[in-house]
């Protein structure tokens, strides 16, 4: 990277992008063919793009830029070549967004040799900008954010996720039902929300107490990822190891918790 980066610039620019489709949020029909369907996430793609483009081109000229196709899971698991790159989920959630829901963010994250070094989630339902640098702290709004505090897994929000990772193989169903019916078992509240960087976010924030995903979602899991291990909690693999990028699992919470999980989830299997 050439100059340091100006970061009331990028939070503005995805603040601005993310305005945009708030207000035109639940004015189109809801999509009722796969072809519908399609284009409209390829318009939100697109109009997402150019807007952050047009706000971050001129400020940042030499970094290229990345479109996170959570489709293609081969192509997340290795990152980029170059050395700066912005990789943008255009819409995290677009599912909900596009059927009138809540839950649904814009997401963009600045990777340097291979891994975030900075991330911005901003959720315009709720006015609430969640943001990360590498070794510097992770914010909502400008306060920094604290780990949830609760040590009784009876109180617990867990959440579980899913991706689109090729799943024809029937022990990997297996797998993630054994997943949840650890959650199930073992954590009070057990929960599926949708966008997942805004959850690892929310965990970040102390609202969410652990997250869990069975399958390989790196675009999806990158911008959240590194917002929850600035705020403090541990990002490994459901079987306890570090998580790398092309991990093939995820989780997400604070360490006690973790380890929590990961007893329980050894006992059940």
């Amino acid at each position: 990277m050439q100059k340091e980066l100006n970061i009331p610039i990028v939070l503005e620019a995805v603040k601005k992008a993310g305005h945009l489709f708030l207000k035109d949020y639940k004015q189109k029909a809801i999509p009722q063919t796969m072809d519908e369907l399609v284009a409209e996430l390829e318009n939100i793609d697109t109009l997402c793009l150019t807007s952050l483009k047009e706000d971050l081109s001129a400020e940042f000229p030499n970094i290229p830029w990345h479109i996170g196709d959570e489709f293609d899971t081969e192509a997340q698991r290795n990152p980029a070549q170059q050395a700066d790159y912005w990789l943008c989920d255009a819409m995290d959630g677009a599912i909900q967004y596009l059927q009138h829901i809540p839950g649904w963010t814009i997401n963009l994250v600045l990777v340097r040799k291979g891994k975030p070094c900075f991330s911005v989630i901003f959720d315009p339902l709720s006015d609430e900008l969640f943001w990360a640098k590498e070794n510097e702290g992770a914010f909502m709004n400008d306060v920094p954010l604290q780990l949830s505090s609760k040590t009784d897994a009876a109180v617990m929000l867990s959440v579980f996720e899913y991706g689109h990772q090729d799943k024809s193989d029937t022990a990997f169903y297996q797998k993630i039902g054994s997943t949840i019916t650890s959650l199930i078992q073992n954590f009070g509240i057990v929960r599926n929300y949708g966008p997942h960087g805004l959850q690892l976010a929310y965990v970040g924030a102390g609202r969410i107490d652990l997250f869990v995903q069975e399958d390989l979602d790196t675009y999806n899991w990158m911008a959240g990822i590194l917002i929850a291990k600035e705020a403090g909690a541990v990002i490994l693999t459901t079987d306890g190891t570090p998580w790398k990028w092309g991990s093939e699992s995820l989780l997400v919470a604070k360490k006690e918790t973790a380890q929590k999980f990961i007893h329980l989830n050894a006992k059940q299997s």
